[in-house]
């Protein structure tokens, strides 16, 4: 399975971008895999951002993006979705898509098996 990040870049504060993740390769089942977003700030551990089932019947947020941050998927696209709005200078990370088959909401980085390359959001004040 391969996953590439897309939509990062540079917004003021208060801006908004949406984050794409495209999976591929033949093993990939979307309604069986779990989907989650990371990020890691400069100097900082990366962190559970957010995630979503299979279906994407339900969801689960890091606290700190509650009210702002919207995830979302679309499996006939292979395609999993972070709408950012409300941006902040702490949102400032690299993010990171990850996939969990067979499991869903987790938000221990250990219980995804693939990564994306991240993809860079640059907040500024």
């Amino acid at each position: 399975v391969h996953l590439t990040e897309s939509g990062g870049g540079l917004v003021q504060a208060g801006g908004s971008l949406r984050l794409s993740c495209v999976a591929s390769g033949g093993s990939f089942s979307a309604t069986t895999t779990g989907m989650g977003w990371f990020r890691q700030a400069p100097g900082k551990d990366r962190e559970f951002v957010a995630a979503i089932t299979g279906r994407g019947s339900a969801t689960k947020y890091a606290d700190f993006v509650k009210g702002r941050f919207t995830i979302s998927r679309d499996n006939a696209k292979n395609t999993v979705y972070l709408q950012m709005n409300t941006l902040k200078p702490d949102d400032t990370a690299i993010y990171y898509c990850a996939a969990a088959p067979g499991r869903f909401l987790v938000v221990e980085q250990g219980e995804y098996n693939y990564w994306g390359q991240g993809t860079q959001v640059t907040v500024s004040s």
